[in-house]
């Protein structure tokens, strides 16, 4: 697709994701939605991060959902998660997203989310952009007279969504007593995080929560866990965590002011729930970045691994596919369905909060369950994105390290063009060698 990505639509504001485009994907948005809406109402919930160019894009959205008849109701910012949870609560038709998520203040995007609240699937996505590029079906669905849609800002809903969180949280524990770290990454939960760890009984200590529309995710938040670390170190806090800009993803540091790696949050969390019998047929959806240590850890304590494709989305995909309620990326993109309806980095952090406490254990104890297997990536630039199964010789090279006990992940970006290459086994020199091999490979064939 031209538009859609592996999230919604996303590129550089102003450029690719410019006032013009964002009107018309509205638009498209609109008529599909229309055509399968029951009853009179058309609602479309609209929500966004920090980033300065959220103005310019939501009054486009706006124009564009009240051209074809939507109401609109503006909430300013506010996490992901929150749209997803509030689109339902608020019996919206159409829930919107302005976020670039984890991506320097530059980027926007624009995600959707269903009346249930959950995001569009492929299918959906590509159905819109089919009527984004056509012109006959956007200019009949534009109203006039009464028809126009309104749209009208509120700025209280906040409290409905930290209702929300608090309560995922066990009603038989708080945090007194807690020193916590908050790393907000000057994004959109720069208010709630606060406020829902503060009225748990935390002593929070805050930092990144002063967005001036330029400064989200820079040089802060989950990707840039080290201050935090240092954070966490100066306060001699418990725990220190970091959200990114739409504080859908979680990054967490232990006492020791040590990073916590994505996989093994996954795993601990898994066990846990499982001791407690809350995971459904004692099953885990991560995706095909996870490392093995995770998949042989889970094995060990009665629990198959499921792997999606790349990208929360995929994850919950097979979540509601197969009936089950955990899973997550190594990223940092942690699902509990039982809680929201797509990953949430303070959810999580409540949940993960809730397993240090109840186990009575510190978090670099709770979350270091297992030792990681040796594991390389690699990006290289290509000229041409040549289907893997054409290039001739790779199956032979990959069978070759399969025989020896390496796990290969090679796929495209799908909004750059590279390539990414992943090896991993139980001897990291080995796994080095067998990297190097494939690099030299790849570069002869595609660089």
């Amino acid at each position: 697709m031209k538009l859609f990505g592996t999230d919604g639509v996303r590129g550089k504001a102003g450029e690719f994701l410019d006032a013009a485009t964002a009107l018309r994907l509205a638009q498209a948005a609109g008529v599909y939605f229309n055509s399968i809406i029951k009853g009179k109402t058309k609602r479309v919930l609209v929500g966004k991060d920090t980033r300065r160019s959220g103005y310019m894009i939501e009054n486009a959205l706006v124009s564009g959902f009240t051209s074809v008849g939507f109401d609109v109701i503006q909430i300013g910012p506010m996490p992901t998660p929150a749209i997803a949870y509030l689109t339902q609560s608020m019996r919206c038709n159409i829930g919107i997203m302005l976020s670039a998520s984890h991506n320097p203040f530059e980027d926007n995007g624009v995600k959707f989310f269903n009346c249930n609240g959950d995001k569009l699937n492929t299918d959906i996505e590509q159905k819109i952009e089919d009527i984004f590029y056509n012109d006959t079906l956007i200019k009949e669905a534009q109203v006039t007279n009464e028809k126009i849609g309104k749209a009208k800002r509120i700025d209280d809903v906040i409290g409905r969504y930290i209702v929300a969180i608090k309560t995922s949280f066990p009603s038989t524990l708080n945090l007194t007593n807690k020193r916590i770290v908050l790393d907000c990454a000057n994004g959109a939960a720069y208010k709630v995080g606060p406020t829902i760890l503060d009225e748990l009984g935390a002593e929070i200590f805050v930092i990144n929560d002063e967005p001036d529309g330029f400064n989200i995710n820079k040089e802060c938040g989950a990707l840039y866990p080290d201050k935090l670390a240092k954070e966490v170190i100066k306060h001699r806090a418990d725990i220190g965590i970091a959200l990114d800009g739409d504080a859908d993803r979680l990054v967490i540091v232990d006492e020791n002011g040590d990073v916590v790696d994505g996989d093994k949050l996954i795993g601990a969390l898994a066990v846990y729930l499982k001791s407690q019998n809350k995971l459904n047929n004692n099953t885990c959806v991560s995706t095909v970045m996870s490392n093995i240590a995770l998949e042989k850890y889970l094995e060990q304590n009665g629990i198959k691994l499921l792997r999606s494709n790349v990208g929360d989305k995929y994850v919950l995909e097979i979540l509601k596919q197969q009936n089950l309620n955990f899973g997550g990326e190594q990223s940092g993109h942690i699902i509990f369905t039982d809680v929201a309806k797509t990953g949430d980095g303070l959810a999580s952090a409540l949940q993960a909060l809730a397993m240090i406490i109840d186990t009575n254990k510190k978090a670099s104890e709770a979350l270091n369950p297992f030792e990681l297997s040796p594991q390389i990536l690699k990006n290289l630039i290509v000229e041409e994105k040549i289907p893997l199964e054409q290039i001739e010789g790779l199956d032979i090279l990959l069978e070759k390290f399969r025989s020896q006990g390496i796990r290969d992940l090679i796929r495209y970006s799908g909004t750059e063009k590279k390539i990414r290459l992943l090896l991993e086994g139980d001897d990291k020199k080995h796994i080095q060698n067998a990297m190097d091999e494939l690099v030299t490979f790849i570069k002869s064939r595609l660089c």
